[in-house]
């Protein structure tokens, strides 16, 4: 449940940034200000214009003089606006720019643990519709709230000043306006709030249909998606509605009062200047000084509606940001200068930051000891908590029992920067980005002059060759997620990548899963050339992958219950056996089959 906050409990949590931008925005303020004293100024002249230039025996030449100074006043106007534009438009929106920066940085900071949480729509909607209103309320909404409050308190002043008792009048509107006011702040705040969310949840249902086109084509449920994606639209349409009639009853109450004032003003206005208690000039300038202050008080509805979208789009935004970083490195780090990659689980024990049961874990005090340079495959039965184990070692989550080390040191001594520089990893749920092929394979890779070398070697351990039939061989484009190739291609290269990073640590989850027999065993012959020095762990689902392996670790409910080669395991575990036995080969990547019987065609031919 989000925590309710005061709007100037809101406003002092962006204070620190819009702080460098005050300067600008106190000038954008008095520009507009400037633009609110020329538009009071104009009834004035009204005024002197209708009690003296428009009298018994005056020159015409003063009602020249008068809307030549009407003009003045209109220009000077437009003058302010501009100037309150160029103060405040450029640091709002570089105020924008930081906020949004500063939130991508803090999300990639954050463990993993709070985007399983998250929904992307959720966070999308945050860094841009959010930030979008938040900078179009500091640009706009909130000079022109203090402007139109000051203008009001100067309008009604001057409206005292010619006529108390007209003034009066219009003043009574303003009671049942505030009373209104209260209490539309709270209901707007709350369905602003909730249009808000059902809008980032309307985005993250888009993101997921998108991503998972395939699957609703290929079972046929691209009816039963549009059905409960509809069923969310309509719920935000109401809550747009819901919010539109609020807006609506407040605009209709600070509108229709005021000018009920205004009707009852001018009757009384008649029957005072009638009686003398009041000039036909200050008549005319009570009145089109109301008009301002009438037209002030309506689009202050507006300016509050907006004021309170803003507020819960902070609130939402600093949900994010005060979300806690769970995974940080120590204030002082240790390094590896040498690192020879030796891997130690000490007791090691996990359970997820979320679950219920707090007293199961899914890791339960495993030990384990990867030797330098030493390949180690892990089986176990699905759900044992083998891929779970893996994610520990480049701290993606953190043991909540015993420790990790390498080399002897816990790997939380460790700055994520240097763990990560000496721990690769390669998921069996590839995920690639919307960049080239270089990019992708060189993510892990500091700048150096060798790329190409290091990218060449990469793709020819992973069997990547296909690249180099693509439009634009290594630089080609590869879409978002990598969807346009096949499962078998975006493993091949999520594999490169991790080999191109050169760790010391290389932490595979079953990554050759999505191969082809023939090219698994190429992949293979290659990774014992490349893995001579490297320490890998390797969740194996398949037998072929178990040979690649110097040794065997079993796991058997969140424990390691054998180690030892895979000899040696089938001769002394029944449990280890059974595994085996129902390790089965994956279906063939059609890509791979394709390119082979091209190469064959092709000697054929030659």
């Amino acid at each position: 449940m989000p925590t309710q906050t005061t709007l100037w409990e809101s406003l002092r949590r962006l204070y620190p940034h819009l702080k460098p931008i005050i300067p600008r925005l106190v000038l954008g303020l008095f520009a507009a200000l400037g633009a609110s004293v020329m538009v009071l100024a104009i009834p004035q002249v009204f005024r002197v214009l209708v009690n003296d230039a428009l009298a018994e025996g005056q020159a015409s030449s003063t009602v020249w003089i008068a809307s030549g100074i009407v003009l003045v006043l209109g220009v000077l106007e437009a003058v302010f606006v501009a100037l309150r534009r160029f103060f405040v438009i450029n640091p709002a929106t570089t105020v924008e720019t930081n906020l949004r920066t500063s939130f991508y940085r803090h999300l990639q900071n954050l463990a993993v643990a709070f985007h399983d949480r998250w929904g992307s729509g959720q966070l999308l909607s945050r860094a841009m519709s959010d930030l979008n209103l938040m900078r179009r309320w500091m640009a706009f909404g909130a000079i022109m709230l203090v402007v139109d409050a000051i203008t009001l308190t100067a309008g009604v002043a001057i409206m005292f000043f010619m006529s108390w008792p007209l003034a009066l009048i219009f003043l009574t509107a303003a009671v049942p306006v505030m009373i209104y006011g209260f209490r539309f702040r709270t209901s707007y705040s709350r369905v602003s709030r909730k249009s808000q969310d059902q809008a980032g949840d309307l985005a993250t249902t888009v993101e997921e249909s998108v991503h998972g086109i395939r699957v609703l084509k290929a079972f046929g449920r691209s009816r039963e998606a549009l059905d409960a994606f509809s069923d969310q639209a309509e719920e935000l349409r109401e809550t747009e509605i819901h919010k539109a009639k609020s807006l609506a009853t407040f605009s209709l109450i600070v509108t229709l009062l005021p000018e009920l004032a205004l009707g009852a003003s001018l009757v009384t206005g008649i029957l005072l200047a009638v009686n003398g208690d009041v000039t036909i000039g200050g008549l005319v300038a009570f009145f089109a000084t109301a008009g301002v202050v009438a037209g002030r008080v309506e689009f202050i509805g507006p300016l509050l509606a907006m004021t309170f979208t803003a507020k819960t789009a902070i609130d939402r935004h600093y949900e994010v940001m005060e979300s806690e970083n769970t995974i940080t490195g120590p204030p002082d780090p240790r390094t590896l200068p040498d690192p020879h990659g030796e891997v130690t689980f000490d007791d090691v024990s996990f359970r997820y930051p979320d679950a219920k049961d707090t007293s199961t874990s899914v890791i339960d005090g495993v030990n384990l000891t990867l030797r330098a340079g030493e390949t180690m495959a892990l089986v176990g039965v699905t759900g044992c908590g083998k891929s779970t184990l893996l994610q520990l070692v480049p701290r993606l989550y953190d043991v909540t029992g015993g420790a990790i080390r390498i080399d002897g040191i816990d790997l939380r001594e460790f700055s994520l920067e240097e763990l990560r520089r000496h721990v690769a990893v390669a998921f069996e749920d590839t995920t690639l980005f919307s960049n080239s092929v270089r990019e992708n394979v060189l993510m892990g890779v500091d700048a150096q002059d060798d790329d190409d070398a290091i990218l060449t070697e990469a793709l020819d351990v992973a069997q990547a060759h296909f690249v180099y039939s693509l439009p634009e061989g290594v630089d080609t484009l590869i879409g978002e997620e990598g969807l346009s190739l096949s499962g078998g291609q975006r493993q091949r290269l999520a594999l490169a990548r991790a080999i191109a990073a050169k760790p010391r640590v290389l932490v595979l989850d079953d990554p050759l899963s999505a191969l082809d027999v023939r090219t698994e065993e190429l992949v293979e012959e290659r990774l014992r050339e490349v893995l001579a020095d490297t320490t890998t762990l390797i969740v194996a689902h398949r037998p072929s992958t178990v040979a690649l392996a110097d040794r065997v670790a079993l796991m058997e409910n969140g424990r390691i219950s054998e180690v030892g080669t895979h000899t040696e395991l089938l001769a002394r575990s029944d449990h280890y056996r059974y595994v085996i036995a129902s390790l089965t080969e994956e279906p063939v990547d059609l890509d791979s089959e394709l390119e082979e019987l091209e190469h064959n065609d092709q000697e054929a031919r030659a």
